[in-house]
């Protein structure tokens, strides 16, 4: 299974595909950074931001897209960015006709590090072990895309066998 994960930002926006092997193993295919300039007018940052995610889905084919499910914060403000930067993502995914997942930070962190309150480092450090890069991918949106890319790979066989049982 390929995934495409995004870390949801309107500055920085990660996008990390991995591959998803026999025995939890996961390897990296691509991560990259979607960057817009704050002063920037929102449309056209959008519009970067979705075109961008478009063309990773489009030279990857991925099966699915992950994408950080937004929570509620107390700073409004970056709620509201980091929710149309989401909705970047899964307009690309479903023009491109690919299925989206949506993951929270904690299920994020607990299947990467297995603690749902770890800190970026923690994730960082865990996203560069499980895919044996020589450094952690920098910045740290790029190691939370690929987190999350992992994240689904991981959980995606447990929630089909679920469905399933469910009827």
């Amino acid at each position: 299974m390929r995934v495409v994960g995004v870390d949801p930002g309107l500055t920085r926006c990660g996008v990390g595909t991995v591959d998803a092997l026999a025995g939890r193993r996961v390897r990296l295919v691509e991560v990259t950074v979607v960057r817009t300039p704050a002063d920037q007018d929102l449309g056209m940052r959008l519009q970067t931001i979705h075109d961008g995610i478009a063309a990773v889905i489009a030279q990857h084919a991925p099966d699915v897209v992950a994408v950080e499910r937004v929570f509620a914060q107390h700073n409004t403000r970056t709620v509201m960015a980091t929710a149309q930067a989401s909705a970047a993502a899964l307009i690309a995914a479903t023009s491109a006709g690919v299925p989206i997942a949506l993951h929270t930070p904690s299920e994020v962190k607990a299947a990467v590090t297995g603690n749902g309150r770890a800190d970026k480092a923690q994730v960082a450090a865990m996203v560069t072990r499980l895919l044996r890069l020589d450094a952690a991918p920098r910045p740290a949106d790029a190691a939370d895309a690929l987190a999350l890319a992992i994240c689904h790979a991981w959980r995606a066989p447990l929630h089909r066998r679920l469905k399933e049982v469910a009827g």
